[in-house]
């Protein structure tokens, strides 16, 4: 494993003792939106303001950088697997150990970042089907009960978000780490996503405690 990989994990662990488990993931805090504009803002800021969800949109745009002309298709496939998590949360379809699902995903897509970019587009494809609906299901707690405008404004927020930093990751990665010249990079890149995921895997464990 390289280096800057170690240090990265090594430092995100070290933040387990600052971080705040209750570590705010929506705009409006605790707040259900009421109305189309409140539910359009927090569907843009949710998955931003949660670091583990950021991390992993972060991880999902670098593998889709090396996944050749198809690349395009795993960004689908996240948005469309969080979009059936939402609707199953809205649908009181419950998620047994959803922390640790949320965070577990995000380790597992860093790994394969990590140690295998090139992996087969199904493999790959499949966990992130799995880590997507898990963070659309986390995504659906702060808008359980709204009414339905906001509510639809809350989805219309989270696709375009997620759309526009998944796929501009993955132009952004074409550029930055060229396949054959900068791997040790983008391995790092991954690595320190999959470092974030580790400490919410461990503030999930301290909950429980």
């Amino acid at each position: 494993m390289p280096t800057i990989v170690r240090m990265a994990m090594f430092a995100a662990l070290a933040a387990v003792l600052t971080i705040n488990p209750a570590f705010a993931h929506h705009p409006t805090g605790d707040a259900i939106p009421t109305t189309f504009l409140e539910g359009l803002l927090s569907g843009f800021g949710h998955p931003v303001l949660g670091l583990d969800h950021l991390a992993a949109l972060v991880v999902v745009g670098l593998l889709a950088s090396r996944a050749g002309r198809g690349w395009f298709i795993l960004p689908a496939l996240w948005i469309a697997a969080m979009g059936l998590g939402v609707a199953a949360h809205l649908g009181s379809v419950d998620l047994p150990g959803a922390e640790f699902l949320v965070a577990g995903s995000l380790v597992v897509i860093a790994l394969i970042g990590v140690f295998n970019p090139a992996l087969p587009l199904a493999v790959t494809g499949s966990a992130f089907v799995i880590g997507g609906f898990a963070h659309g299901h986390a995504l659906a707690e702060s808008v359980i009960g709204a009414e339905p405008m906001p509510l639809v404004a809350y989805l219309i927020g989270l696709v375009a978000v997620q759309a526009a930093i998944t796929t501009g990751i993955a132009v952004a990665a074409r550029r930055l780490f060229p396949v054959a010249a900068d791997a040790p990079a983008f391995r790092a890149a991954a690595g320190a996503m999959g470092a974030v995921g580790l400490v919410f895997l461990v503030i999930a464990a301290r909950s429980l405690a």
